[in-house]
């Protein structure tokens, strides 16, 4: 494959495949709303990846780089419902 046709499916592929890996995060979001119980969720560590989305979405955005802007903009909503949750439903 060429380098020109393999950069443009990478850049394809990491388009879906990012935004899909940080949707995890909806998940663990999903999970604390509608149970209104955030567990053992640690507030520390969201709040350690909400930095690090917001870190490599602005690297992105500097590099104007859209897998990454895109990626990281989907993590860092969902990263930020959690901690949202955590606050407003916090373990006992």
């Amino acid at each position: 494959m060429e380098k020109e046709k393999l950069k443009k499916f990478a850049g394809t592929y990491m388009n879906i495949v990012g935004p899909i890996g940080n949707f995890m995060f909806y998940f663990q979001a999903f999970e604390i709303f509608s149970t209104q119980k955030s567990g053992a969720v640690s507030f520390t560590g969201f709040v350690i990846s909400v930095i690090a989305l917001t870190s490599w979405l602005l690297y992105g955005y500097i590099l104007s780089n859209r897998p990454l802007i895109i990626a990281n903009a989907v993590g860092l909503i969902g990263a930020i419902c959690v901690v949202l949750g955590i606050i407003l439903f916090p373990s006992p």
